[in-house]
């Protein structure tokens, strides 16, 4: 059994810094890809940014230069680092990993946290 847990969301002011934390654990193999994504109130899930098991960062060009994404292979864990947070990135944050269970004979598995609330006042 797997299991993908994101923390450290909450309520920050306007300006604010938060950072999110994603580890994956279980009977894992390998992880692939790791990324975070964001419900907002009122639209579609969307890519914040992914991040590949050989450190290529991709990001959305909403959080570009704002948020910042990093890995620790070793703990099968990825943070998100948020700076100049605004009101709009208000959002449910998740975390996704493409992991290999078990003896690694198998195809990746896209697992999902739960999610994490983050909200920014004005």
């Amino acid at each position: 059994q797997v299991q993908v847990v994101e923390s450290g969301g909450g309520s920050v002011q306007s300006g604010g810094s938060l950072r999110l934390s994603c580890t994956a654990s279980g009977n894992i193999f390998d992880v692939h890809d790791m990324g975070w994504h964001r419900q907002c109130p009122g639209k579609h899930r969307e890519l914040v940014a992914t991040v590949t098991r050989y450190g290529a960062i991709n990001y959305a060009d909403s959080v570009k230069g704002r948020f910042t994404l990093s890995r620790d292979n070793a703990k099968f864990t990825t943070y998100l680092q948020m700076s100049s947070l605004k009101p709009e990135d208000s959002c449910v944050y998740y975390c996704n990993a493409a992991i290999v269970v078990g003896g690694g004979k198998n195809r990746p598995g896209d697992y999902w946290g739960q999610g994490t609330q983050v909200t920014v006042s004005s």
